[in-house]
């Protein structure tokens, strides 16, 4: 639709008339020189006298074009905007950091798939992963993975299918064999450094113990606390089959606790599944709607008409003087030639 953005101009569109109303006339006076015969040195000289008096009119163009021209100046100063449909633009309100165990003991293949064949837990974990992903279109996620040292594998981004790609380049042991779980749990905390929105949410999945981690389990869990973090942690597959290093249910238990989150155990892909469904339920989507509307300045329309009227009058008038002295130098050299 159509919008003025300053009317209160246009009251100025009576001006000029008021100005005409109430001040004077322009009036101009030349010096001249009274003689008693003027009139025969004028014959001699074979000039025309002009009158003592005059009194400009104006021609048919000025009338015309002037009020059209002042028209055109209010109307860009009024300046006009054609405002478009509302747009609608979804801000995230939540950081999701997901962090990703891919130790030695992620490559054991105790889960099924939908065809009944056995896959390893970081398969299935890559699979219900995806899935989460997808259904979290308005928050930003990014990705950790840990064994031997934790890395970024993915910042805070909503190009989420750009995520998932790098979720599907990942492979167990390809940061090392063991469960550096604190050290994981520092680095998201430092990932949430640049973090501007008020819900913070870390989704920890691991299937092994914690070995060695320069950060410990319980103190990396409270430096998550002090920064507003809540940890919900995923133990992954049957804890008696994890090897060397048992899934510690107690010590992933208190990080959720202390957090604020929820411990979840899943023993198999449905186990997963459902576990992803509770953490849609406890972790609703979030967002923020920002809603404007595109605006274009149409000020510039009226301008130009103002230009283009203002050159092309004066253009004429320039063409209709030069035309009017070569005629009348014309007219003088043709009397000389007569005399």
């Amino acid at each position: 639709m159509l919008q003025i953005a300053h009317p209160w101009l246009a009251l100025i569109l009576p001006l000029p008339l008021l100005v005409w109303w109430l001040l004077p006339a322009y009036r101009e006076s030349r010096f001249s020189v009274r003689t008693p015969f003027f009139t025969e040195l004028a014959e001699q000289l074979g000039v025309a006298p002009s009158p003592g008096s005059v009194i400009l009119q104006r021609n048919i163009g000025q009338r015309i074009l002037l009020p059209l021209v002042w028209l055109l100046v209010v109307a860009a100063l009024v300046q006009p905007q054609w405002v478009g449909e509302p747009i609608e633009k979804i801000e995230s309100a939540r950081d999701l950091m997901l962090v990703l165990d891919l130790s030695g003991s992620m490559d054991i293949a105790d889960f099924v798939d939908d065809d009944g064949e056995r896959i390893t837990r970081l398969e299935a974990v890559k699979d219900v992963l995806q899935a989460f992903v997808e259904a979290r279109e308005t928050d930003r996620l990014g990705l950790i993975v840990f064994g031997n040292a934790a890395f970024i594998q993915s910042p805070f981004t909503l190009d989420h299918r750009v995520l998932l790609e790098l979720l599907d380049e990942t492979r167990v042991g390809m940061a090392g064999p063991q469960t550096m779980l604190g050290d994981a749990l520092g680095l998201a905390v430092k990932s949430f450094e640049t973090s501007e929105v008020e819900q913070k949410t870390v989704v920890l999945l691991t299937d092994g113990n914690d070995t060695s981690s320069k950060v410990p389990p319980p103190k990396a869990a409270e430096l998550c606390a002090q920064r507003g973090l809540t940890v919900h942690v995923i133990g992954v597959g049957d804890p008696s089959a994890a090897g060397e290093t048992p899934l510690d249910i107690a010590a992933l238990q208190n990080i959720a606790d202390t957090t604020g989150g929820r411990f979840f155990q899943a023993d198999d892909r449905q186990g997963l599944e459902g576990v992803s469904q509770e953490i849609d339920d406890i972790e609703p989507l979030e967002y923020e709607t920002v809603s404007f509307r595109p605006t274009d300045e149409l000020y510039f329309w009226p301008l130009g008409g103002f230009l283009v009227l203002a050159l092309a009058y004066h253009l004429m008038m320039a063409f209709v003087v030069g035309v009017g002295r070569i005629q009348t130098r014309s007219s003088s050299y043709s009397e000389g030639s007569e005399a």
